[in-house]
């Protein structure tokens, strides 16, 4: 028993609607740190590039610019995540998050 393919639109409209949810995110961070910023900013980035990429029909380099934009998100994840759990077991700053002023 297989699944029937997606509708033409499905795929855009599930990716923006993710694009969506992380950009609301993304503006939750404002008052967190720079590291989650940068995290959530460059996740919003992909998810949209991936929607418009499937709207659009857009070519191999589009998809493959945005691939490397993700793979930027993710490094940056490992970041903040390295640095939260290291801060918080030695008690300082051993990797600056970036907090931001109140």
């Amino acid at each position: 028993m297989g699944f029937a393919p997606a509708a033409g639109n499905a795929m855009p409209a599930y990716l923006a609607m993710w694009g969506l949810f992380t950009a609301v995110m993304f503006i939750g961070t404002f008052r967190l740190n720079r590291a989650l910023q940068v995290v959530f900013g460059t996740l919003t980035v992909p998810f949209f590039l991936l929607a418009y990429a499937d709207f659009s029909g857009a070519g191999d380099n589009f998809r493959h610019f945005t691939g490397y934009e993700g793979i930027i998100c993710g490094l940056s994840a490992l970041y903040a995540g390295l640095a939260q759990i290291l801060n918080e077991l030695f008690g300082k700053i051993v990797c600056p998050l970036g907090p931001v002023k109140k």
